[in-house]
């Protein structure tokens, strides 16, 4: 377990006083108006919301209520049909879209296209924003328009903070913000979060800052058979889940000016996370800090609207064994067989302090958009944007098999996109709308020489190959809706996208088991390495979305089916690294080594989702909420099923509303996951059935949030959590536990948890 230092304590405790303080405060200020000071009007500036639009985004229904929940921002997104969450550390999970995940949707944070600076993905672009800074989010499930998605095949999400602020005319200047605070029983979660704003007509300036931290959950019973961590002293509770913990800080401070139908923007980000621990990774991320740069323009004019912006991220990234996993190596600590590695020295040969891992990377992108007014009728939106990354990773020497060389995992890795798109929206009627667009990207890729730890590792191949590609792609999208009338729509279209690989995917190299255990964007507990040779990704796919609902919305249904189909589908084939090929025998019921591969994929699913009222009565008014996800998805080539695919999940809420109260009471419901890929040796995981409670009191300015996630403390196995790596020898890959493999055992989630948040806004 990790135990929090006293600096960032101290931090924490000072944010939730002055939570507390200005909650009383302003409550005071709230039942004394006449010594008060009147509150000024604000003006909120956003970009443009056209009326017409033909590809609807789905949005989650309640922020505040989520927020209180979770330091995971991804989660927010858990109730919008068609997303699901790979399990990662406990601020970095990853959004899945209809079967596909990570570097395969488009994800916007701030306009910013980020990616994961990580062999092992564990700084996702949502990682970057804290919940409490959310301001929306869009999720584009479906047919996805060029103008929003490229170098993706799967959907898309926009995550935006709160819009700036001006004081309203007339009225001089504006101070405002929130301040809030969190508590959760399970991990002793706490965090807090300020946003401040200073402002006049023309000029905002405001800073927005988080703090988070937890130790290890405990599932709802004991789930292993065995206490030991690796760490000579440390055991963990056989209920404990090991490498759950973190801690994780993020400021920004931005400037924005407005004036005459122009709006200009700046702001400086940095991101601090001491430590984020991994339940299903043989490393754990000790170490992230990232800095960036991010600004915009945006003017209206009467011909339309542009928006142009220019950003820049450089992230230091470092990996080591955190507290619950085995630290010292080789056989003067007692060598691979005992699950407790003892201190040893010298470094050297026969003593390994570790396996420290950097990584580094700079990012920087451009835009510029504008939409056009054709007309009464027509909509033209046109652009383009770059974007050039540069990634280094390397391994310093550290002892035993890791000497006495740097291992150089990625050297200069390059990857430099460029694209323009346009796209022309139509109102035909007063019942049909279209939407066409198209797309093209260029993306070169490239990286330098490598060396291994020592001469074990053969380099030869890799350095004298010309590792230089290039990509044309071509993204198309045609959306189509009708609305009969005012109680009835059916939107439906045809998209094809186009991603390549990423730098890991193509340029990490090294097929023994130990180094390319290091390389596992997944969680399987397996080890990968990459294909130079690897095509571009190319996706056709149909969807659909019938939406049935009263023409006030007090109920509605919707129905979304889809398919899919990708060629060159980039999978996975379990290697033999002493032939240098595919393995010929397939191992099964432990971790491999794979390499990625080309194959051909297909994916279908359906979503529903709804809502409808029960009863209106003196004690308030009653009504349910309804959503039911299910994805299928399969290798054409092999036949093999796809990795990480969500079973059948379901959820049913009954909701209550009195006055300022909103209360939920929530059943959600999960298949057994018995279709798993057989080349990764997925592991099945038993179907479940989760009660959680939910409330929220608003009083003015003060809002208070508490429930009980898991209320009757079940354990259950996250289908998407990977595979349980929490604790031990886990650079050992099969022996992981003195000597055998820790395969088999999935991670647990969370057992039953209590949770309070209170945010106040001044």
């Amino acid at each position: 377990m990790k135990t929090r230092p006293p600096k960032a304590e101290r931090l924490a405790l000072g944010l939730i006083a002055a939570a507390v303080c200005q909650a009383v405060a302003a409550q005071e200020a709230q039942e004394a108006p006449e010594k008060s000071t009147p509150r000024l009007p604000q003006v909120t500036v956003t970009a443009p919301k056209e009326a017409r639009t033909v590809a609807t985004p789905a949005e989650p229904q309640d922020l505040p209520a989520l927020r209180a929940a979770t330091s995971d921002t991804a989660s927010l997104l858990r109730d919008v049909p068609g997303v699901s969450l790979y399990g990662a550390g406990g601020v970095s999970s990853l959004p899945v879209i209809h079967g596909l995940a990570d570097d395969r949707l488009r994800i916007k944070l701030d306009g910013m296209d980020l990616m994961a600076a990580c062999p092992n993905h564990m700084n996702p672009p949502l990682s970057y924003i804290d919940p409490s800074n959310v301001g929306s989010m869009q999720v584009y499930a479906g047919i996805v328009p060029v103008s929003v998605g490229g170098d993706a095949i799967g959907g898309a999400i926009i995550v935006d903070p709160p819009p700036p602020v001006f004081a309203a005319p007339g009225t001089g200047s504006l101070t405002t913000g929130q301040a809030g605070t969190h508590y959760r029983s399970n991990g002793d979660a706490a965090g807090a979060n300020l946003r401040a704003t200073y402002a006049t007509e023309t000029f905002n300036i405001t800073y927005a800052g988080s703090i988070a931290q937890s130790d290890n959950y405990k599932a709802g019973g004991d789930f292993k058979n065995y206490d030991a961590t690796g760490r000579p002293g440390h055991t963990l509770a056989r209920d404990e889940v090991g490498s759950t913990a973190y801690e994780t800080r993020n400021h920004e401070l931005g400037v924005a000016w407005r004036g005459s139908g122009q709006l200009v923007e700046a702001k400086l980000g940095f991101q601090d996370v001491p430590y984020q621990l991994y339940p299903n990774q043989r490393m754990d991320m000790l170490d992230n800090t990232q800095h960036r740069i991010n600004l915009r323009y945006l003017g209206q004019f009467d011909w339309g609207a542009l928006e142009a912006r220019a950003y820049h991220e450089k992230v230091d990234h470092y990996m080591d064994f955190g507290d619950d996993k085995r630290y010292w190596y080789g056989s003067a600590s007692g060598g691979a067989v005992p699950f407790t590695g003892y201190p040893c020295s010298p470094i050297g040969s026969t003593c390994a302090a570790g396996m420290p891992m950097y990584t580094q990377s700079k990012n920087t992108g451009a835009s510029l958009k504008a939409s056009i007014d054709m007309g009464p009728r027509d909509l033209l939106r046109v652009g383009g944007e770059l974007q050039n990354y540069r990634l280094d990773d390397w391994w310093p020497p550290s002892g035993g098999g890791m000497w006495p060389n740097t291992f150089w995992n990625i050297n200069d890795g390059k990857r430099d996109r460029i694209g323009l798109f346009g796209e022309w929206e139509r109102q035909i009627d007063a019942q049909w709308m279209a939407l066409v667009g198209a797309r093209y990207e260029h993306v070169k890729t490239d990286a330098g020489n490598v060396q291994g730890y020592n001469m074990m590792y053969s380099t030869t191949a890799f350095n004298t190959s010309d590792r230089s590609r290039s990509d044309d792609n071509w993204n198309l999208a045609a959306i189509a809706r009708y609305t009969p009338d005012t109680t009835r729509s059916v939107e439906f279209g045809y998209a094809f996208k186009t991603r390549s690989p990423n730098l890991y995917e193509r340029y990490s190299w090294s097929s023994m088991g130990m180094a390319a255990g290091m390389n596992n964007f997944v969680g399987d507990g397996n080890g990968y390495f990459g294909n130079p040779n690897l095509q571009h990704e190319m996706a056709h796919t149909f969807s659909a979305t019938f939406d049935l609902h009263a023409a006030d919305r007090e109920w509605e249904f919707k129905a979304t089916p889809y398919y899919s189909r990708v060629n060159n589908f980039i999978d996975a084939v379990q290697w033999s690294a002493m032939g240098n090929a595919p393995a010929t025998m397939p191992l099964r019921n432990q971790f491999v080594v794979l390499r990625y591969a080309n194959q051909s994929a297909r994916l279908y699913g359906l979503d529903l989702s709804g809502k409808m009222p029960l009863a209106k009565t003196d004690f308030g008014r009653f009504g349910l909420l309804g959503l039911l996800n299910y994805t299928n998805g399969k290798n054409r080539d092999t036949g093999d099923h796809l990795y990480n695919i969500m079973p059948l999940n379901a959820k049913l809420t009954l909701t209550h509303q009195y006055d300022s109260w909103s209360s939920g009471l929530e059943l959600q419901m999960v298949k057994r996951k018995s279709q798993v890929s057989d080349v990764r040796n997925e592991l099945q995981t038993p179907g479940y059935a989760l009660f959680n409670l939910r409330s929220s009191y608003r009083w003015k300015n003060v809002r208070v949030d508490f429930g009980i996630e898991n209320l009757f403390d079940k354990l259950y196995y996250q289908p998407l959590g990977g595979a349980y790596l929490g604790q031990g020898t886990t650079m050992s890959m099969n022996k992981e536990k003195a000597g055998t493999t820790l395969w088999g055992t999935g991670v647990p989630g969370m057992g039953r948890s209590i949770y309070a948040g209170l945010t106040v806004d001044f």
